[in-house]
């Protein structure tokens, strides 16, 4: 059972949450899942990908591009502070990250939902 649901719908399960400065969870999304659309307030993400495979969708706060990306175990992404993410599995494994966040995780408020996802509905 995972320790918690992030606001976009995957899966999270708690790793390190007592560090000053940062906060490290592992994030784990089904087969053939898509995530909901979110931007962050005040936190930047570092993900680094374990398993499976899947796409990131990226755009920056001006709106002005957005880029969609491929990845599967040894990639990284960044997640800069205030721009539109979502995700999603493509194989036939869930796709699972070690995700760093600094400042912490300061809770569900962070997360706000973005009506327009690069990936399409989100499916959890």
């Amino acid at each position: 059972m995972p320790d918690a649901i992030a606001p976009d719908g995957s899966e999270i399960y708690y790793r390190v949450l007592d560090a000053k400065n940062a906060s490290v969870v592992e994030v784990a999304l089904a087969a053939g899942r898509t995530t909901r659309a979110v931007r962050h307030r005040t936190v930047e993400e570092i993900w680094y990908v374990l398993a499976g495979a899947g796409e990131v969708w990226l755009r920056a706060p001006d709106q002005a591009g957005s880029n969609t990306r491929s990845v599967v175990s040894g990639d990284t992404v960044v997640i800069p502070t205030g721009w539109d993410f979502q995700f999603r599995a493509t194989g036939d494994r869930p796709l699972r990250f070690v995700c760093f966040t600094s400042p912490p995780w300061p809770g569900e408020h962070e997360a706000i939902p973005v009506d327009d996802g690069g990936l399409g509905e989100p499916t959890v």
